[in-house]
Parts: structure tokens; sequence; C-alpha cells
């Protein structure tokens, strides 16, 4: 009911740029114009039957011939449940090689996000088989999780990874996750500490520090002032529509700037998730409503 009225998706088109590839390219084309890298998603997710799944997986593939199509500068984001996780993790593991081949013939790179802790392991799981196969292929890992060092220390960095940090958008139970923010904000910057350690880097990691969040950006730029690393070691990575003036003057700073571009008719689950996270994005909207 909510998707179909005219006020939410106007309202939604400040975290998602349409429900198209042909709408989300030309997005993707200004912001290289400043500067600035890309990912795209393509909006779904838990779908329950294998039609579903393959029709996901042609959509995603798709993307990977629109970026080289308009020739803009973006890599591929995509969910394991878009691909069949929840109906069968062989078909998931099957439609994944799928897009990674295609990426693979494309020189292009695809990056697994990660959804809810109930499919943490099993995504942990199917990313790992498909690097066997492709390099081109990272993950995204969340601060909020309990279980996030462990995995990084055994995991990742042993395997040198290409790995997302995020601070985690889903509402998940205290025994899996840190309940209060300040535990959430220790646990990035212990998480990035060790992902741009001189050990993790020299085994191969690439980190991308996906947070809009100013005291985790002044973290990773003070090691940067203090010389322990290079603009060129990592990426910042943000979401389209928030902080726009932070992520042009971070570009202008030198420092590599991705956006995280989501478009496609399922935005309502994702424009729900922007406005949890963060009361900013929620006064933002109340604001506009009076400016027409």
């Amino acid at each position: 009911m909510i998707m179909g009225l005219p006020f939410a998706k106007r309202a939604a088109r400040r975290f998602v740029v349409g429900e198209t590839l042909d709408e989300a390219l030309p997005a993707v084309g200004d912001l290289n114009r400043d500067g600035i890298l890309a990912t795209l998603d393509l909006l779904g997710e838990d779908v329950m039957t294998p039609q579903e799944a393959r029709q996901s997986t042609a959509g995603v593939t798709g993307i990977l011939d629109g970026i080289r199509r308009a020739g803009v500068k973006s890599n591929l984001s995509l969910k394991l449940t878009q691909m069949g996780l929840r109906v069968d993790p062989q078909l998931c593991q099957e439609n994944l090689e799928v897009v990674l081949q295609r990426a693979s013939d494309l020189g292009n790179f695809v990056r697994i996000d990660m959804e809810g802790s109930d499919v943490t392991d099993v995504t942990f799981r199917i990313y790992e088989k498909a690097r066997e196969r492709h390099p081109n292929v990272g993950i995204v890992i969340q601060s909020c999780l309990r279980r996030t060092e462990k995995d990084v220390l055994e995991r990742l960095i042993p395997a040198g990874a290409s790995v997302r940090l995020c601070k985690g958008a889903y509402n998940e139970p205290p025994d899996r996750a840190f309940p209060q923010k300040s535990e959430v904000d220790a646990s990035f910057k212990r998480l990035t500490d060790l992902l741009l350690s001189p050990e993790s880097r020299s085994r191969g990691v690439r980190t991308a520090i996906a947070t809009h969040d100013e005291a985790m950006i002044r973290h990773v730029k003070d090691k940067v002032a203090r010389g322990e690393i290079g603009k060129g070691d990592f990426e910042f990575q943000m979401l389209y529509g928030i902080r726009r003036d932070l992520q042009q003057s971070l570009a202008q700073e030198g420092h590599t700037v991705r956006i995280y571009v989501t478009f496609g008719t399922q935005w309502y689950p994702y424009f729900m998730r922007r406005l949890a996270e963060r009361p900013a994005n929620v006064l933002f909207l109340v604001r506009n409503i009076f400016r027409g």
C-alpha cells in the first residue's frame, strides 16, 4: 500500500535513483564527473522461488553489461538472498557463478552484501567457494555483530580478502549484536585498525570503509596524517543521497570515494532501513514535505 503512494516514491528518491538501470546509469555518470566512483545495486532480496532467483540473476548480470555500455566507473553489489539463498544454497551458488563469470569477462568487480545474521555463516561459505575461482569478488562485514572480529582475524585477513566494513542496518538480538552505539563504534574502530594494519595489507587485504560517521572517518584520516597508511590503501564508501557534502569534500581531498547507488522497484525495505539507521534522514524528509 505504501509503495503505491506518490509521496512515498518521491521521498525514496532521496536514496534510490529510480526503478530502472536506464535511470541509474546517468546518476553514476554524474558522480564520476565529480571524481567519485560507484557500486550499483539492484534492489530486491529474499526471493522465494527458483524462477524469481533466475530473473534476479539476469537483472543483476545485465547491470554489468550496462556499466560497460555506458562507460561509467562502477562495480556491482548484490545480495545472496536475491540469488536464491533462501530457496536453495546450491542454486544461489550457481547463480552467483553466472554473475561472477560475466564480471570476469568484462573486467569488473562484484561485492557480496552481508544481510541478517541468520545467513552470515552461509554467506561466508558461498563467498569463500566463489573466491576459489573468482578473485574479483569481495564481501561486506558488519561491526555491530559480535562475531565479526573473529571472522576478520581467522577468515578474511589470512585470505587477503577485499572487505567493505560497515556498521550494519539490520535489527539483531543482543546475543548476536552489540546493543549500544558506543559498542558498535568501538568495534568499528578495532576492525578498521585490523584491516588497515601492515600485516593485512601485506596479505593483499583491500578495505573499503563504509560510513557517514565523521568520527569514524576522522579515525582513518588520522592514520593517513600520521603516515601509517596512504590514501591509496583504502577507499571510503557511502550511500547515495546521504551526506553529499562529505562525499564531495573527501573526493576533493584526494581520497577514493565510492557511492552505493541503488535502483529497482523493490525500494521499500531499503528505504525504511535508511530511515531507521539515522534520525537525520527522517528530519530531512520531514523538512522537505513542506518544500513541495
